[in-house]
């Protein structure tokens, strides 16, 4: 970043940069709002990346935006034995963290700041996920906070653990400090300058336009110049020519842990100034702020595009669901209605129940002249009925059940093809492979309570006929069962089982003759009408427990255009506040 692109933010007003902190929380909320659980390929570096670009919104560029006038918070860190808490120790001018010859050594951060400053380093401002503690610690979820005169206002400094530690907490917290951190102080050695994990954290640093002062430790004075200049060479063909170099040559170390003080004294210096001049401090604040908005942004997109690319692919999955769900709830429908079901059990207690058509003769005579006909035609019907019903309802339930198993069992095939479908189901309980566990006694439910319904439409509908001697023979149930038998069958083929065909005709017939034409033909729609309603919503609540691992996953199918928009709004506001530079005004 150049020196002009450093001082953007200090030529905006407070209205300004107060929008741009409202654009940037609301990226904030669209980069929450659009995760990638699903292990797509090149999922895991984004997926890594939103995480990293949720962190710093969330540990630096929001809270900095919201408090812009907070010390400058200079973060020390760097490689494994360089010496940044000797270093720190000599820059306050007495211990205060501690250093050691076991590695790790520094565990927890310890946050060294003015006395009269240490309200800005709350929870509210700094490090949420870090507790705040006053004494020494080895925990690794807290944060020291030491107040000591010896730190000028306006500068803090923080310890941080090695970023190249042997423990991986410590360097994933070096990691998330050197993120928080207005101003990177990183320490290296002579041994240990050309390692290439700390180049890759400066690098990064370089990405973002961070501000960074390098220091080189423990280095023989007579080394200084000539290790110095080649490390200056390495800075300059790696983003960082206008960084800050010290040099701070190896010396004898107090009990205390403390280097001689004039080791130090151009790195104390150079922090007092900017503690003093406002403008300086703003500067490098807005450099590091501006940068981390930026890189931010540049971020975004690709995550949006990698958030698009798994709610299409979770798209696609419910889609082949979907598709085997339809094509069995087709079949189903089609079973239920084309004599399928008339078969077995239900077809024998049917024709017990209806006869060679000696019953429909009966109703259809005379019953005045052939009222002992009429008797005995009827006689051990209403138990008849009553076992119609039963085999009904095991029908239906078998039917449904048969029907959902097929559909789980053909949307699991098509799901497991891929990596990404195969966790999907991973994600709930339920067996996906297999029809619900409660579906077959939710089955036996639907077909009771559709029998029950039609006993009432048979009630409700028949008028004046209810007070006959057909009507009062068979009673409603037996006319409930005729009607469920004519609606499993009332599309069955013409070249279907003659005897299907021959008993459905006889039910036709026991309806009209009990009920009259119009009367049984409204009953027979409404009775079919119904059951392909209770199928469907059997069905549905089959082909729901496939659309729960989305549910799960959260995936917001306008979530990446969301995401977009917020990261265009941002940059553009970023790049309308670039063009206001010498107004005078300061965020």
């Amino acid at each position: 970043m150049t020196g002009t692109e450093a001082t953007e933010l200090d030529a905006l007003g407070d209205a300004a940069g107060g929008k741009l902190l409202t654009e940037v929380v609301r990226l904030h909320g669209a980069l929450q709002a659009a995760p990638l659980p699903l292990d797509l390929p090149g999922a895991e570096p984004l997926r890594t990346a939103r995480s990293q670009t949720i962190e710093q919104l969330e540990d630096y560029v929001i809270p900095r935006l919201m408090t812009l006038d907070a010390p400058l918070l200079a973060v020390v860190g760097g490689s494994t034995g360089a010496g940044k808490s000797t270093l720190v120790n000599t820059l306050v001018g007495h211990r205060v963290t501690s250093p050691g010859v076991l590695r790790p050594t520094t565990r927890s951060p310890v946050l060294v700041h003015h006395p009269e400053e240490g309200h800005w380093f709350g929870p509210d401002r700094l490090l949420p996920d870090l507790k705040r503690v006053a004494e020494p610690t080895v925990d690794q979820d807290s944060i020291q906070l030491v107040a000591t005169d010896a730190v000028p206002r306006g500068v803090a400094i923080l310890d941080a653990p090695d970023v190249d530690s042997v423990d991986e907490r410590n360097r994933e917290l070096a990691s998330q400090l050197l993120a928080a951190a207005d101003l990177w102080l990183f320490v290296t050695s002579a041994a240990r300058y050309s390692d290439q994990v700390p180049w890759e954290h400066l690098k990064l640093a370089a990405e973002r336009s961070t501000a960074v002062a390098l220091v080189l430790d423990r280095t023989a004075p007579d080394a200084v110049p000539t290790v110095s200049a080649h490390l200056a060479r390495m800075m300059s063909s790696r983003g960082l020519k206008d960084s800050p170099l010290f040099g701070v040559a190896e010396g004898p170390v107090t009990e205390d842990g403390l280097l001689p003080a004039d080791h130090v004294a151009e790195i104390r210096g150079w922090l007092e100034q900017l503690a003093s001049d406002v403008t300086a401090r703003r500067t490098v604040v807005n450099q590091t702020v501006f940068g981390a908005v930026r890189t931010v942004t540049r971020k975004a997109f690709p995550i949006a595009d990698a958030a698009s690319a798994q709610v299409e692919a979770v798209g696609d999955l419910l889609a082949v669901a979907d598709r085997m769900y339809d094509e069995a709830q087709t079949r189903l429908l089609t079973a239920a209605t084309d004599g399928t079901a008339m078969r077995g059990d239900l077809l024998a207690r049917w024709q017990e129940f209806v006869g060679s058509g000696e019953l429909v003769r009966s109703l259809e005579a005379k019953v005045g002249f052939v009222r002992e006909r009429l008797l005995n035609a009827i006689k051990g019907k209403p138990q008849q009925a009553e076992r119609v019903s039963v085999a009904v309802e095991l029908a239906v339930e078998n039917l449904v059940v048969d029907h959902a198993e097929q559909a789980a069992h053909d949307a699991a095939r098509a799901w497991e093809g891929t990596d990404h479908g195969s966790a999907m189901m991973q994600v709930v309980a339920d067996d996906l492979t297999r029809a619900g566990r409660g579906l077959r006694p939710r089955a036996a439910k639907e077909a009771r309570d559709w029998l029950a319904e039609l006993h009432g439409v048979v009630k409700d509908g028949s008028g004046e006929v209810r007070t006959t001697a057909r009507f009062l023979a068979l009673g409603v149930r037996g006319l409930g069962v005729a009607l469920a038998v004519v609606a499993l069958s009332e599309d069955a083929p013409e070249s279907g089982p003659a005897s299907t065909a021959a008993t459905v005709e006889l039910g036709r017939r026991l309806l009209t003759t009990v009920l009259g034409e119009a009367r049984a033909e409204a009953m027979m729609q409404e009775a079919s009408a119904s059951l392909r309603r209770r199928l469907e919503q059997l069905m549905a609540g089959e082909r729901a427990r496939y659309f729960a691992p989305a549910q799960e996953w959260e995936l917001k199918p306008e979530a990446p255009d969301q995401l977009r928009q917020a990261a265009r709004r941002v940059d553009d506001l970023r790049f309308a506040l670039s063009k206001q530079k010498g107004t005078g005004e300061h965020l």
